[in-house]
């Protein structure tokens, strides 16, 4: 394969530079962490006498190399903590890794806004345009991870209905497939339906990094317009935790999450999740009677066949810091759902017995080495496969109104397809890649992400259908190499990737032109695309960023775009590939006050010039969607965002969006007519919204480690069309949005902590597509226990 050329290449490029590289140089080494042990990021570690230093990245951990004496002076520090400092023995330093303990100073740090450098300012400062949401702030509270996302400036999450409904995620104007998504580096494509962004409890996350446009090759996959990758708990201590909530709609939400971390390097660690609701909000539709026709308009009426249940396990043993491996891991991810479907794509169509079902088993393994044969030469491999099922059952023959009366008919059939379809995709997913630090200026990378597919099932009610038979595969490989150059007030990045599909199906055609004679010919399609990309950030003073990237990407059609996901959308086998130019502009200023406040802004323009744009419409018969190509679409927006911190005890901020999605393609087919819909605004694309969000902490209310935090958020969303707009009477509005959050939390003890929520307080009636009513106002309760 050529991404198996791509490592070796680089490996034996950059195996003997790094072994020249080496100089016989002492190594100090330690990690600095608080008196519980937590570590402490942005640490400052410096030798007096010695002209090189150290700051401690996110786990604590720092390194310094350099010719020293034979005893040596250390001073750590950071703002909040009393100043270390111990003479160090070369026999005490070369003996082990250090072991730094800072203690809290007795300054009242509620009075005093700490300042240092930390992985989320550091994640924000690279040259790629990128956001970062720091979930471990969100554990308190009730969001999954889909839902914490939705406040980020550039992005809208948007659902059919309630918990586990259908979510389509938009970034910057590209949304669903265009957007890839990833677990501590490695894709979701193949996590199935269990696992979703919007059933995800947001305390798996520690941080979430979302890439707008540019996408580093170090995340290897074919995203269009950005990419999510969500940042998980690392192996640092024990600890176990559980939290459990319970709201409107009957739902449920329970967490538990368990870390080991033995002395001899064994670790395990252990995430366990599950959702449930009944889904029975109100909503205000019309309705005619199932016998007499008699049409009722705007009448409230309650889901009645929306159920959801979901439950995942996730497993990982291993070993850490070892001579074999940094990181040698071998889990699994189990899981398990239920979903009734309510409607179609369209709230026309409502079902009162068509369901899902699904299940996750999947293997994984991963391992980490550093300073492989040279110090600096780093390797990472991830593997997994899934052999999960999903069944579609849809075998009652009835029709039903949204009062719940239906009518039976005493024929087998269903509510839309008469089908009992049980399928296995089998996912299979093995990522590598490797990074080179020739020193701290210049950085290699390469990567190689394989990913298969094939469906297998059948139609339980109709064996005999041999189009279930038909063989649904695709293989697909992204390959890419970079090259990196970092200044402490300069950083620039270049790429290129390689991208690689194989589609194999069955072609139905008529052999002998008679009416119903059905044939079948196996079809194979292949694509290969190059991509490339560039991305640049300067420092102008210390606290003025400037941040240009571009990139020619590609996006491969997925399996369920080219297939269908048997539900409500509708396979395409001729999807071609789509690609865009992206283009970023960015500027970050940070003021501070004092100790006291500081004061972020970040402003933001995008250029997006995509041809073969892919998107979604009704089928014909608008009960379900489809996946088609549309010639170009030039797409141009802004995005600002403001955050002012008040000590350590409150924020407020906002952020704005508006993307011009338009329609380029000014001819349809060979025809020389000028399209009807040419430099339309793209149908079914919020193009204006925003949040706002406020909060507040009090501190040392009966105890001192107590602590209320209330908090509030705002979404807007300007109303759109549904519809081409040239199209005339025809082109449907979904309304403006406004919705209004409050959350109250109590934690004491440093263990425990209450939240109480309230969602859409207003009880607005809020749409994310048309005619699929959101739940109104809704209350929720979650009580949260850390034991150690």
């Amino acid at each position: 394969m050529k991404q198996i050329y791509f490592i070796a290449l680089l490996l034996g490029l950059y195996t003997p530079l790094a072994v020249l590289a080496q100089k016989s140089q002492s190594r100090l080494s330690g990690k600095i962490v608080d008196t519980k042990g937590q570590p402490i990021p942005g640490a400052s570690v410096q030798l007096e006498g010695q002209s090189v230093g150290a700051i401690a990245n996110e786990k604590g951990w720092f390194e310094i190399e350099g010719d020293f004496p034979q005893e040596l002076k250390l001073r750590v520090s950071f703002l909040g903590y009393e100043p270390y400092s111990k003479v160090l023995t070369v026999e005490s330093w070369k003996r082990k890794e250090l072991k730094i303990v800072l203690n809290e100073s007795s300054l009242n740090l509620e009075e005093v806004l700490v300042t240092g450098k930390s992985v989320l300012s550091e994640v924000k400062e690279q040259a790629f345009n990128v956001s970062v949401v720091d979930a471990k702030a969100l554990h308190g509270t009730n969001l999954d991870v889909g839902h914490a996302l939705d406040r980020i400036s550039g992005v809208r999450v948007r659902e059919s209905g309630g918990v586990g409904s259908d979510m389509n995620f938009s970034l910057n104007g590209f949304r669903g497939k265009q957007v890839r998504f990833f677990i501590d580096g490695v894709p979701m494509d193949n996590f199935g339906s269990s696992f979703q962004l919007n059933n995800i409890p947001i305390n798996v996350a520690q941080r979430i990094e979302v890439y707008k446009g540019v996408v580093p090759i170090g995340l290897g996959s074919d995203a269009l317009g950005g990419a999510v990758n969500i940042i998980t708990d690392s192996y640092e201590k024990s600890s176990l935790s559980v939290s459990y909530s319970y709201g409107s709609f009957n739902t449920h939400k329970s967490f538990i999450q368990g870390v080991f971390v033995g002395k001899s390097g064994f670790t395990a660690k252990v995430n366990a999740y599950q959702n449930y609701s009944d889904n029975n909000y109100k909503m205000h539709v019309d309705v005619a009677d199932i016998n007499t026709g008699e049409y009722f308009r705007n009448q409230t009426v309650r889901r009645f066949n929306d159920t959801f249940h979901n439950q995942v396990l996730m497993v990982d043993l291993g070993l850490v810091k070892k001579p074999i491996a940094d990181e040698f891991f071998i889990g699994a991810t189990l899981g398990k759902n239920y979903k009734e479907i309510q409607t179609g794509a369209r709230v026309a169509a409502v079902y009162g017995d068509i369901h899902r079902k699904g299940n996750i088993l999947m293997p994984k393994f991963k391992y980490v080495k550093n300073d492989l044969f040279a110090k600096g030469l780093n390797l990472r491999v991830n593997g997994n496969f899934n052999f999960g099922e999903e069944n579609y059952i849809d075998t009652v023959h009835r029709r039903y109104n949204w009062l719940g009366q239906f009518k039976e008919y005493p024929n087998a059939g269903g509510e839309r397809s008469y089908s009992d379809y049980q399928y296995k995709n089998n996912n299979g997913l093995l990522v590598a890649s490797m990074q080179y630090a020739f020193n701290e200026v210049h950085h290699f990378s390469a990567s190689s992400t394989y990913n298969t597919f094939n469906r297998i099932g059948h139609n339980r009610v109709n064996p005999d259908d041999e189009t279930y038979e038909h063989p649904r595969k695709t293989q697909k490989n992204i390959a890419g190499l970079g090259y990196s150059f970092r200044k402490e007030a300069f950083n620039a990045s270049v790429f290129l990737k390689e991208y690689h599909q194989k589609n194999t199906y069955m072609f139905s055609y008529n052999p002998t032109g008679n009416y119903g004679d059905v044939a079948y010919r196996l079809q194979e399609t292949t694509y290969d695309k190059w991509g490339y990309g560039l991305a640049l950030t300067s420092f102008l003073t210390e606290n003025f960023q400037i941040k240009a990237s571009y990139e020619k990407s590609y996006r491969l059609p997925e399996n369920e775009e080219l297939f269908g996901d048997v539900v409500n959308l509708q396979g395409n086998i001729d999807l071609k590939p789509e690609s865009s130019h992206n283009y970023n502009l960015g500027l970050n200023h940070w003021w501070r006050f004092g100790k006291t406040s500081s004061l972020q802004t970040g402003f933001g323009g995008f250029y997006r010039l995509a041809s073969d744009f892919i998107r979604a419409r009704l089928n014909n018969n608008q009960v379900m969607q489809v996946m088609e190509n549309l010639g170009n679409v030039i797409n141009k927006g802004l995005e600002a965002e403001v955050r002012y911190q008040y000590k350590r005890k409150g924020s407020v901020g906002f952020n704005l969006t508006y993307q011009d999605l338009r329609n380029n393609t000014q001819f349809e087919g060979d025809s020389q007519t000028e399209s009807v819909i040419y430099k339309d605004r793209i149908p079914n694309m919020p193009y204006f919204y925003g949040n706002a969000d406020a909060n507040y902490n009090f501190s040392h209310l009966w105890k001192a480690s107590d602590q209320l935090s209330l908090g509030y958020n705002l979404l807007y969303v300007h109303a759109f069309f549904l519809y081409w707009p040239s199209l005339g009477n025809d082109k449907l509005t979904i309304p403006t949005q406004v919705s209004h959050d409050l959350s109250l939390s109590y934690a004491l003890n440093n263990r425990m902590k209450f939240t109480f929520a309230c969602k859409n307080f207003t009880s607005s009636r809020l749409y994310d597509n048309f005619s699929l009513q959101k739940p109104g106002i809704s209350f929720s309760g979650k009580i949260q226990y850390k034991f150690f």
